[in-house]
């Protein structure tokens, strides 16, 4: 028969044996999986479409300028960075020869104006001749002859009066043409706006560009005080958006913010830069123009939003399964599958129309084979 103290220290040992299996297996068994999870709640839920690539900031008026004719620059009024106004000379080519066929136009016209108000008045003179000279030949004091000769003379006299006036006209239209001349040499600007680029300097030969042969323009000129963007759609959505619509904008230089805008025009063409990647141009206005200034040339993009629903049952669009399921934690932290009826979405957000309710939460990330439906999982918290 065992002593007490055997008995004990027994007892002892098989306590301290079984403390450490159940040690063991406490810190070996497999641990629920740790799962982020969100909360179903109300809120809003878009439909938009985004552009497929970068669009592009552009100015409601930009003009690639260069003069009408070829020829030697003479004089250049402005450099890159200045502001001008409509009408503004821009540059001036050589051309002292036209200046000088506009002055011998000038003299021309001054010496035709001469002869034609001399000849007009000898014209006047000699009708009153002819006058005098018929009321003479009617009283017998000179011979019907006499009356004859001095009209015929105040005719003749009239008709030299009509042809230095065509003279006139001529001359007038002559200062004309050189002036027409002159002013094809005169580059000037159209709007007013910023001088974005000047190609060419005092002494240097400009020409317009050839048909089919694009040249750097003399003057990049631009209105930057109109913007807008404009971007490049799948042909797909390109239906559902339509000018008035309401969009968001962002750009690339102005991380983090967004600006609110309209769509202002959809292309009527769809344009082909690969086979499989056909797109429609969009081009969108801001609402209001930012106040750090856009440089013309900024990538942009822009969301348009197709329809909007406000205080919506909504679940993110990133735990609906393929199949439409979600999976949500049920009693004892084990995950249950849920069927949703779904309404408007978008890349963030769902619509539920029936199948989840608010407070409802719900696996986000599927990226671990051993989460499905039936496990028991562990919370955390939603970044």
């Amino acid at each position: 028969m065992l002593k007490p103290k055997t008995w004990f220290r027994l007892a002892l040992f098989v306590l301290i044996g079984a403390a450490l299996v159940y040690a063991g297996w406490h810190f070996t068994r497999p641990q629920p999986p740790e799962v982020e999870l969100a909360t179903i709640e109300r809120g809003t839920v878009e439909a938009t479409v985004v552009n497929t690539r970068a669009g592009t900031i552009k100015a409601c008026q930009r003009a690639r300028l260069s003069p009408t004719s070829g020829g030697q620059i003479v004089k250049l009024w402005v450099k890159e960075g200045d502001r001008v106004k409509a009408g503004q000379a821009l540059l001036e080519l050589w051309n002292r020869d036209l200046a000088a066929q506009r002055d011998l136009a000038t003299r021309q016209l001054s010496t035709s104006e001469a002869r034609r108000s001399e000849a007009c008045i000898m014209a006047d003179n000699a009708k009153r001749d002819a006058e005098r000279t018929q009321q003479l030949a009617d009283k017998g004091f000179v011979s019907p002859q006499s009356g004859e000769t001095a009209r015929a003379e105040a005719r003749a006299r009239q008709a030299n009066c009509d042809a230095l006036a065509a003279d006139v006209k001529r001359a007038q239209a002559q200062i004309r043409v050189s002036a027409a001349g002159l002013e094809r040499t005169t580059l000037t600007a159209p709007f007013p706006g910023i001088v974005a680029r000047v190609t060419g300097e005092v002494g240097e030969y400009t020409t317009p560009s050839p048909p089919g042969i694009a040249t750097p323009p003399a003057v990049d000129l631009i209105d930057d005080t109109c913007l807008y963007v404009s971007a490049p759609m799948d042909e797909v959505d390109a239906p559902r958006i339509k000018p008035g619509q309401p969009a968001r904008i962002t750009l690339d230089a102005m991380a983090g913010q967004t600006f609110s805008g309209k769509v202002r025009r959809i292309a009527p063409y769809v344009t082909e830069v690969e086979k499989q990647a056909r797109t429609v141009d969009v081009e969108a206005d801001f609402d209001t123009l930012p106040k750090q200034g856009l440089l013309v040339g900024y990538s942009a993009d822009v969301e348009a939003i197709i329809e909007r629903r406000d205080n919506v049952l909504r679940v993110p669009t990133q735990a609906i399964q393929q199949d439409g399921t979600v999976l949500m934690l049920g009693a004892g932290d084990t995950l249950e599958a849920r069927s949703l009826k779904t309404g408007l979405a978008n890349w963030a957000f769902t619509e539920v129309v029936s199948g989840l309710a608010a407070g409802d939460r719900v696996l986000l990330s599927f990226d671990q084979e051993k989460v499905k439906a039936g496990v028991k999982v562990k919370p955390k918290a939603a970044k």
